[in-house]
This record gives structure tokens, C-alpha cells and sequence, in this order.
């Protein structure tokens, strides 16, 4: 959910330069909204980078992700 959620941001935005403290609000697939602290998130993928599966770094990387 959360790699939804960066997703829409990044095809509304343009970007993944999210602020630490946004919150990203996605419709999930039972049609509920929800909210995920999308910003924390990414920092959290960005220092986690060198654990992260070759799967992941390709879609954060689709997304044009900035690991540095």
C-alpha cells in the first residue's frame, strides 16, 4: 500500500521529493481510504536502501525514487 500511495504522488507531483511529514491519503482495493505517512516511508526506504530487494529498488526506481 504504501508503494501505491508514493505511486499516485508521483504521478500527481511529478516527483518523490515528499516532505517528511506528508500523509498521503490512497483509496485501497475494498474502497476504504486510508492514510499512510508517505514521507516517513520514503526516508525509511531511502536508509534502508542496501537491504532492500532488487523488486523494490526497480519500482522505487520506475518512480524515479532519489536514493541520495
Amino acid at each position: 500500500m504504501n508503494y501505491e500511495a508514493a505511486k499516485q504522488y508521483y504521478e500527481r507531483e511529478g516527483h518523490l521529493q515528499v516532505p517528511r511529514k506528508h500523509v498521503e491519503r490512497i483509496v485501497g482495493q475494498d474502497q476504504e481510504e486510508r492514510e499512510h505517512k508517505l514521507g516517513a516511508w520514503i526516508g525509511n526506504q531511502r536508509s534502508r536502501a542496501a537491504t532492500l530487494t532488487p523488486e523494490r529498488m526497480e519500482q522505487l526506481s520506475a518512480i524515479e525514487m532519489r536514493w541520495t
